[in-house]
């Protein structure tokens, strides 16, 4: 199979070999890894995972007029200018990014069994190459391909720029997917693309729509991905429309549209919230040691405890995970608390006989009140006067999704900028609709478009990232008017 090249004709290659991709994803069977560093779950009484999320946007910053400015990674505008705020982290940062590459190697010369999921979005990933970084992607080259070290470290898929989910356009949403493969298998080759088999959404952000959410797990399933990372405050059980109460067990989630169709996706529940202190003083490790197996269909299996957190952001992280994870990996190779990765605990069950219909079911969240008062077929009018009326009737109700960071909305204060967004993705489809993925103006207008959508500009309120945001967009349609 022909690997992909990183760029073509000058532009990212973002699309345009969607049947390799789609070969490269095909569904799969087996163990990721069944002759390397296997680890044994007989005597195990309980497993812990950790992921470490990696993201920086790009921003018009690369000169002093927002409208000229080259566009560039968060990261370079943070060590081009080490005065301004916190920016002096920006060598720390790097490190992290890379760091990976330099821990994993080195405890399994030790003889241990390091574990460690890695989700980077594309806009970072873009950014390090762009800014020269060539030793970080190097380094995480390293542990993605050599066997001696791939078996340690699972890479989970995301979207390209980093779109939260609930309100980015459906059809953008699996471009994002879709991009994000195109440039992983770039840097990483498609065998390693092979093995990306776990989801990890933008802010942990799950729509609760149900026919967003249905499309949602529809784009993941048929580009590939066999499960995702939920928060648990963003799920509710169908029958209680409580949280998860089995948090440490996998989880089916099932989700229906107005028309009444279902699509399904097993899902690895992360506890508590948005804190990174709880990934870089592995805390995971130490509540999976005071759990013990469950039973689960009519097996004994171990619990995995899951965490995921950013993999740069604060001191804890820079400072102190470094440290920690090293002793935990060393502390628990062996032990009766091991470090497993989502896809490899999946495959110890699934070797057990335990098959996804044994996973217990969720749904999204306020998604228990939509069906005492709707049936799945009734149809997208009925479903939007029954929402309409419990939005009348329950101030807390609303369809804009969960998130790791629940008290933030991705919607609310703004609508100046998700208007233009809307807009734009309308055009987009409009005007490309007679292209090919493979088109350099189309891969050009592509790159635009997903990265105007990145979450970072509907974060830290109106102000520079909204002008960020609406600056991309209005080259985005520049592109469109120019080249079409």
């Amino acid at each position: 199979m022909n690997e992909l090249n990183e760029y073509v004709d000058g532009v990212l290659n973002l699309s345009g070999f969607e049947s390799e991709v789609a070969a490269a994803t095909a569904p799969r069977r087996g163990a990721v890894h069944p002759s390397r560093g296997r680890i044994e779950l007989g005597q195990a009484k309980s497993a812990f995972a950790i992921a470490l999320h990696m993201h920086q946007p790009l921003i018009p910053a690369g000169g002093s007029n927002l409208r000229t400015a080259a566009l560039i990674s968060n990261l370079k505008h943070m060590d081009d200018n080490p005065g301004i705020g916190d920016n002096h982290n920006a060598p720390v940062f790097r490190w992290c990014y890379q760091r990976m590459g330099e821990f994993v190697p080195a405890l399994i010369r030790e003889g241990k069994n390091p574990r460690v999921m890695l989700e980077y979005s594309g806009t970072l990933l873009y950014g390090l190459r762009q800014m020269g970084a060539h030793d970080v992607l190097d380094s995480l080259r390293g542990i993605t391909v050599d066997p001696e070290y791939a078996h340690a470290v699972e890479w989970l898929g995301c979207p390209w720029g980093h779109a939260v989910a609930p309100s980015t356009p459906a059809q953008d949403y699996r471009l994002h997917v879709r991009a994000w493969q195109h440039h992983f298998a770039a840097l990483f080759g498609l065998e390693a693309l092979g093995r990306v088999r776990g989801f990890s959404p933008a802010e942990m952000a799950l729509p609760n729509h149900p026919d967003v959410a249905y499309e949602y797990v529809r784009t993941l399933k048929e580009c590939g991905f066999e499960w995702l990372l939920v928060q648990e405050h963003t799920v509710e059980e169908p029958d209680t429309g409580h949280t998860p109460r089995r948090k440490h067990i996998p989880h089916r989630l099932v989700c229906r549209n107005s028309a009444g169709e279902e699509v399904s996706i097993v899902a690895l529940v992360k506890t508590q919230g948005s804190d990174t202190k709880l990934v870089a003083q592995m805390q995971p490790y130490y509540e999976a040691r005071s759990v013990g197996r469950v039973d689960l269909s009519d097996r004994t299996v171990p619990p995995l405890v899951v965490q995921i957190a950013d993999g740069e952001n604060g001191g804890v992280m820079m400072n102190e995970f470094p440290p920690k994870f090293h002793e935990v990996m060393r502390e628990c190779s062996g032990s009766e608390t091991p470090a497993l990765n989502g896809t490899e605990y999946l495959d110890h069950l699934a070797a057990l006989g335990v098959t996804e219909r044994d996973f217990p079911v969720v749904q999204p969240l306020f998604q228990c009140r939509i069906w005492e008062r709707f049936a799945p077929g009734d149809g997208p009018e009925r479903l939007e006067r029954t929402i309409e009326e419990l939005r009348r009737t329950d101030g807390r109700f609303h369809m804009e999704g969960g998130s790791w960071t629940n008290n933030l909305s991705w919607v609310r204060g703004y609508e100046n900028l998700l208007g233009p967004m809307d807009r734009l993705s309308a055009r987009f489809a409009q005007v490309t609709a007679g292209s090919s993925p493979s088109e350099t103006r189309y891969r050009n207008a592509l790159f635009h478009l997903l990265t105007a959508q990145t979450s970072c500009y509907r974060y830290w309120g109106q102000g520079v990232w909204t002008d960020y945001g609406l600056e991309i967009i209005r080259r985005a349609d520049e592109i469109l008017s120019h080249d079409y």
